[in-house]
């Protein structure tokens, strides 16, 4: 349990708080336009819950709080696996607009942490694998660690956060 921090304004564009924004300005007559809104708190939530389910993780009595104000989420449930835990974390924490993430999952089966990266400009599995287990070849340990969020070995942004499990 704690507190992760994620860059907000990077990440999977699940809400649509620019989209209003824009449609507002594009407007020949601005006067006349209605004003861009804000996205509710609550609807917020409800799609950081939607997306944890995506992820098929096994977590019972998931909960889904997002603060606007701060851009935080909080999550809490009672996860099974430590595995289950942080792909939840990580599924809300890379979404655009999320800045901070508040963990409050419980785990049934007690598990080493994994390790959290950042990717930075210019990496890729293979080089993360090679700076983390000495061979670039261990990238799959990688990709399988974060799927189902990666759908694909080449498909990782920068700012992005991956699970990188104890060699």
């Amino acid at each position: 349990m704690g507190m992760f921090s994620f860059a907000k304004d990077i990440g999977d564009k699940i809400f649509n708080r620019d989209d209003a924004k824009k449609e507002t300005e594009s407007k020949a007559d601005a006067a006349n336009a209605p004003a861009a809104t804000e996205p509710s708190a609550q609807s917020v939530a409800n799609l950081l819950l939607k997306r944890i389910q995506q992820q098929n993780l096994d977590i019972s009595e998931l909960k889904v709080k997002f603060n606007g104000a701060t851009d935080t989420a909080e999550i809490s449930g009672k996860a099974k696996t430590q595995a289950d835990r942080e792909k939840a974390i990580i599924a809300v924490g890379n979404v655009q607009y999320v800045a901070k993430v508040v963990d409050n999952i419980d785990i049934e089966q007690d598990a080493p942490e994994s390790a959290m990266y950042t990717v930075k400009s210019g990496d890729t599995l293979s080089k993360i694998a090679q700076e983390v287990y000495g061979s670039a070849n261990e990238y799959n340990k990688i990709f399988e660690a974060n799927k189902p969020m990666l759908s694909d070995p080449d498909k990782i942004y920068v700012g992005q956060v991956l699970r990188i499990p104890k060699p």
